[in-house]
């Protein structure tokens, strides 16, 4: 099945799907691993990985590297943050067919000028609805000439917007509703309200953050209110990555090696602890032993550190 067809089924199923926001290749194998049906590039820790703030500086061409290095490292479908799709309607439709043939099963588009930035930071503004919708219309037609079960998912930004509000998030997302979205992305909604609000009257399945603004409600409540999907990018970015490797680099610098041993010990008995087991260097000598020749296998007992298999 491809992906993009599995990404349909899970959102056929009516539950609310928890999407973990990875940054790169390995956050998403991990989440693979701990049993994640769907992952999440996330377009803020996308441009952290960078070096960069999520205020529209990422190109195109650095999402749809990154999103290719993730689709093709996990099993499961991946949705990436596609920002405003690079540009106007002549720009969304080569941004759908390069993020189609990059792996991924579905992208969200958003209704910011450019250059956006990461909703959750002031001074965001939103271009004018009929603009937005030509650019869903355009993702659509694009994916349907390419894939017709990429998922298309329209966010709004309008609600913490300059000039906008409530009345003008649930006028847009009704509009990329008929316009063809497959999910519409309320950005933004400052209470559990506003969230039921939106599910009540935006004619669409919701795609809803979660954390920051967006406030914390249950899985158990999502599904009450019909959300298809909520995002996590917190997990892999936005401080949750940042502190682990922020705490084990204090304690080396604080105590030198001897910190250094300790953050090596503390692996122990941890499901990374085989972390070259996990990467796959076991893959590795398994193509080597079916392709190459019987006596190249002799190399790994005549040669010194990590063995696959032993």
């Amino acid at each position: 099945m491809k992906k993009t067809g599995h990404l349909r089924r899970l959102l056929d199923r009516g539950q609310t799907l928890m999407a973990p926001g990875a940054y790169d290749a390995l956050t998403a194998m991990i989440f693979e691993k701990l049993g994640f049906e769907v992952i999440y590039m996330t377009g803020y820790g996308t441009a952290a990985a960078i070096g960069m703030p999520d205020a529209g500086l990422a190109t195109m061409d650095e999402m749809i590297r990154n999103a290719r290095y993730i689709a093709n490292a996990v099993s499961v479908p991946v949705v990436a943050d596609a920002d405003t799709g690079y540009g106007n309607v002549v720009n969304v439709v080569r941004t759908v067919r390069e993020y189609i043939q990059a792996g991924v099963a579905g992208i969200h588009l958003e209704d910011q000028v450019t250059p956006k930035r990461c909703g959750h930071v002031a001074g965001k503004q939103v271009v004018s609805l009929d603009e937005a919708v030509g650019k869903v219309r355009a993702a659509v037609d694009t994916r349907n000439r390419y894939d017709s079960d990429f998922v298309i998912i329209a966010r709004t930004d309008a609600r913490g917007a300059v000039g906008g509000g409530m009345e003008e998030a649930i006028r847009r997302g009704n509009a990329y509703a008929e316009a063809g979205a497959d999910l519409v992305f309320f950005e933004a909604p400052l209470s559990e309200a506003e969230i039921e609000r939106a599910s009540c009257e935006i004619k669409a399945k919701l795609l809803i953050h979660c954390g920051l603004l967006t406030p914390y409600i249950s899985l158990a409540r999502m599904n009450e209110l019909g959300i298809a999907m909520t995002l996590l990018p917190g997990l892999a970015c936005e401080g949750a990555v940042a502190k682990a490797v922020y705490d084990a680099g204090l304690l080396v610098k604080e105590h030198g090696i001897d910190g250094y041993r300790q953050v090596l010990k503390s692996l122990e008995g941890h499901p990374m602890e085989d972390f070259n087991a996990f990467i796959g260097f076991g893959g590795v000598r398994e193509i080597e032993a079916k392709y190459l020749p019987q006596e190249e296998s002799a190399k790994y007992e005549a040669s010194v550190g990590y063995k696959p298999g032993n």
